[in-house]
């Protein structure tokens, strides 16, 4: 069913593409070394447009002598060709394996470019993925438009077991990390200190919580934090070589986390939750007033149902 609805979709962009010329366009991506062997892509920061194809979140990949190991296949099946391209004739080694890291759409529709190598995702993204992964297509086809055209979702074909592996030279951990989503993997190459935190740390760019649980993230923040890296790869935002964007994204979450139980203490309506003020440290980065928004839509019900038993239970006496 996804198959022809999408087809259909593509149909109908293409034709607008045609117009527009949307279609010749393409991926700004441009590998940077953050280690020997080792290139992040980072994308742009802002919400999902037409214009940048779904760009948003880094990619990275290490050439191993083995072979490359990809983290992310990037948004659509265009951006996973040219990334392909662009990782070989960078590396020079042919690619490996992906590994996919979360279920977000941005992460594996471009999954269809390395349909001959093995897909590697955790037990639980993968089952996910197996009963979200048309409907996340389709609302990427929706916000993005002709770029995705010949996206399909392909699913993860290999396992990815949380742990330590050897793969030509370099130490790899796979690191089970949940709280932005269900279920997350980061990856720390011991072999060269780099952190590949993927989207449980965001650096200038608001943090996105559709899937969010937040003791759960800021734990996750806490492992993270603690392993000793040299270079940090964020999912979101710039390459640093410290855990300023590790404090952040932890200092933003703990804000949001008490913003909205105050709100809801206070019995505010979501409408009035999304008006509050965002402070200065967090107003400056990428889509904080639209992810504000986004966010107390996600999550404000759960707080609003959390002080039920405190409104309805009865005044008590005081001494």
């Amino acid at each position: 069913m996804i198959r022809h609805r999408l087809r259909l979709l593509a149909a109908l962009l293409a034709g607008l593409g045609a117009v527009a010329g949307a279609r010749a366009a393409e991926y700004p991506i441009t590998p940077q070394a953050v280690a020997p062997d080792s290139w992040a892509v980072i994308a742009d920061t802002g919400y999902f447009t037409p214009q940048n194809g779904g760009f948003l979140v880094n990619t990275a990949f290490i050439a191993t002598a083995e072979g490359v190991v990809v983290i992310g296949s990037g948004p659509s099946r265009a951006f996973g060709q040219q990334y392909r391209r662009v990782i070989e004739r960078t590396a020079g080694k042919p690619v490996r394996e992906l590994v996919i890291t979360h279920k977000h759409p941005d992460h594996f529709l471009g999954n269809q470019a390395f349909s001959d190598v093995p897909i590697r995702a955790d037990e639980k993204t993968t089952a996910m993925l197996r009963n979200e992964a048309e409907g996340l297509a389709e609302n990427l086809y929706r916000l993005v438009g002709d770029r995705m055209q010949g996206t399909e979702p392909l699913l993860p074909n290999a396992p990815l077991t949380p742990g330590v592996r050897e793969i030509g030279g370099h130490t790899l951990e796979f690191i089970a990390v949940p709280g932005h989503t269900q279920s997350d993997i980061a990856v720390f190459d011991h072999t060269s200190g780099v952190l590949y935190a993927i989207d449980q740390v965001f650096n200038g760019r608001t943090p996105t919580l559709p899937n969010a649980s937040l003791p759960d993230w800021l734990a996750a923040l806490d492992r993270l934090e603690a392993l000793p890296f040299k270079t940090l790869v964020p999912g979101h935002g710039a390459v640093t070589h410290d855990a300023a964007p590790i404090r952040a994204t932890r200092r933003y979450l703990q804000w949001l986390d008490a913003t909205l139980k105050d709100a809801a203490r206070h019995g505010l309506t979501p409408t009035e939750a999304m008006a509050l003020p965002i402070p200065a440290e967090f107003a400056g980065w990428a889509e904080a007033r639209a992810e504000w928004r986004r966010s107390v839509g996600f999550l404000y019900a759960r707080y609003e149902l959390a002080e039920l038993p405190a409104l309805a239970a009865p005044d008590q006496p005081t001494d």
